[in-house]
Parts: structure tokens; C-alpha cells; sequence
């Protein structure tokens, strides 16, 4: 398992922490979504043999928010 935390540009309510967990829980090997709206951050727990970097990024982005680092 690896946690990484994501630096996510756009949210501002708890909609868009909803949007931002719900696509990411959808992925396959995500077992964890923590999003704090105060920072920015989104804390992902997931196994790397199943989910990508890159795939936990366009989850993010597909929902309309920036991903930054």
C-alpha cells in the first residue's frame, strides 16, 4: 500500500469533496480518500499494482479540478 497526498486546486464545498472521494473510491485498489478542503489536500491510500499515478489524477481532473503536485 502507498499514501500520497495530492495538491487539488477548485474545492470549496462538500460537493466537491463528495465528487473528488466518490471518483476516486471508484478506482480499483483505492482504499482510502481523505479530502481536506481547508489545505487543498487529498490524502489517497491505494495499492500501486492496481492504480496508477496517473489514473488517480484524471479521476481528479475528470471531475473539473486541477491537480497540482
Amino acid at each position: 500500500m502507498q499514501t500520497l497526498t495530492l495538491d487539488v486546486k477548485g474545492m470549496t464545498c462538500g460537493h466537491c469533496k463528495m465528487s473528488v472521494e466518490g471518483a476516486l473510491n471508484e478506482l480499483e485498489g483505492v482504499s482510502n480518500v481523505e479530502v481536506d478542503l481547508t489545505t487543498g489536500n487529498v490524502t489517497v491510500s491505494y495499492d500501486e499494482s492496481k492504480v496508477t499515478l496517473e489514473s488517480l489524477r484524471n479521476a481528479i481532473e475528470d471531475q473539473g479540478y486541477d491537480v497540482v503536485a
